[in-house]
């Protein structure tokens, strides 16, 4: 049997004459609505619109169609108004991508103040960011602005991450404060090559661009531990010895409580930019709006 909702969405692309316009009055992204009319159309075998830039323009068996069910859909949404248990709004439901150690750090203890409902994803930057054109994600958190000229997202910078070099508590820098204190380099290069080294495996291009950037040539070896995260490195560290390179923002509190020790900030500034990665045809803007006022704060805070 054929879905109602196809019925619903196909009126309201008729008369609205846009996915996008359509998709608003529906309280529905333009990927969901698109999807409705594809199996409309793939149900009755029929073409129902003519797609041009600007807007859908019904066929005759999309006229035809219209004629035929406006009346009972007219009907049927006049009976849902009549009969439904509540006059409340929906609760708006957001949906946002990041990396965890972020969700972690400036969200998670917002979460019981917010008036409405909150689903996080984490991944890789690139997944999350199809998503996002995909329509499954309302907000990213994002250290790179994508260029892809078929991509709906739009890119606001709001804060900068800088990545340092810290060591666990018991590790004996000694011979590295030595070589930073006499600006010897390659010495420091060297030095650092026979440490024991932990990273993430979200976080290994962070890695080689330091080294780069500071010693001018990739890293002749990997680390020692690959772990999932951020917070895995500093726990690691903070009960032992080695080394890591790690945003500051994410270990502010573990230097703060003396778990792990600053060693080295870079003699060049190895900085992430990081952006708000939204759709153009964003639909929840008041919510969005106040978990951007989340990030801005607590990272100017930092």
């Amino acid at each position: 049997m054929v879905n109602l909702e196809w019925y619903r969405t196909f009126k309201e692309i008729y008369i609205n004459g846009t996915l996008t316009k359509a998709a608003d009055v529906l309280y529905s992204s333009q990927p969901g609505v698109s999807v409705h009319l594809n199996a409309l159309e793939a149900y009755v075998s029929k073409k129902l619109f003519e797609r041009t830039s600007r807007k859908m323009i019904p066929t005759e068996e999309g006229k035809f169609l219209y004629e035929y069910i406006i009346e009972s859909i007219d009907k049927l949404e006049i009976a849902e108004q009549h009969f439904k248990k509540t006059t409340q709004d929906k609760k708006p439901s957001v949906n946002i991508g990041m990396c965890s150690e972020m969700f972690q750090h400036i969200i998670e203890a917002e979460i019981p103040k917010l008036n409405f409902d909150l689903v996080a994803k984490f991944g890789v930057h690139t997944d999350l960011i199809k998503d996002l054109n995909n329509g499954l994600l309302d907000l990213v958190i994002t250290p790179r602005a994508h260029t892809d000229r078929k991509s709906l997202a739009v890119y606001t910078p709001f804060s900068k991450e800088r990545i340092i070099l810290v060591a666990g508590i018991d590790t004996d820098c000694s011979k590295l404060e030595k070589h930073l204190s006499n600006n010897d380099w390659k010495g420091l290069e060297k030095e650092l090559q026979h440490e024991v080294w932990y990273s993430a495996s979200n976080e290994m291009e962070h890695f080689r661009r330091f080294w780069f950037e500071n010693f001018g040539n990739r890293p002749a070896f990997k680390p020692n531990y690959i772990l999932p995260n951020i917070g895995s490195i500093i726990r690691c560290l903070s009960n032992g010895s080695g080394l890591a390179l790690v945003p500051d923002f994410l270990c502010q509190e573990g230097l703060a409580k003396s778990e792990i020790k600053l060693v080295w900030e870079g003699k060049v500034k190895t900085e992430n930019t990081l952006y708000f990665a939204k759709r153009t045809d964003l639909k929840y803007k008041k919510e969005i709006k106040i978990l951007e006022g989340i990030f801005e704060s607590k990272m100017n805070s930092i």
